[in-house]
């Protein structure tokens, strides 16, 4: 979810692994393909979330999402729920 802080749960896996999951995001590591640099910025709104229709509505991120970011339009690349970070790539055009 999009909120005012960013908000990670630890949850145990089988064989005592730990997983982080994202509960609230407020920022995102966006790259630019064609310069190559990555940077954290902060992501403005929920513009369409593919998953859902009525998760653009309550601001799910889920990955194949796009966000609006001060750099333009970018496409979440991970997984927030099972990586914990919002990793996503800047839409050309």
């Amino acid at each position: 979810l999009l909120g005012p802080e960013e908000e990670r749960k630890l949850s145990r896996r089988r064989g005592g692994d730990l997983k982080v999951r994202l509960v609230r995001a407020r920022r995102a590591c966006v790259s630019n393909p064609e310069t190559g640099e990555t940077r954290t910025v902060d992501i403005i709104r929920v513009v369409k979330n593919p998953a859902n229709v009525d998760y653009d509505r309550r601001g799910v991120i889920t990955k194949g999402t796009v966000i609006e970011t001060p750099l333009g339009l970018a496409v979440v690349t991970s997984r927030p729920g099972q990586d914990g970070v919002v990793n996503a790539v800047l839409l050309r055009g």
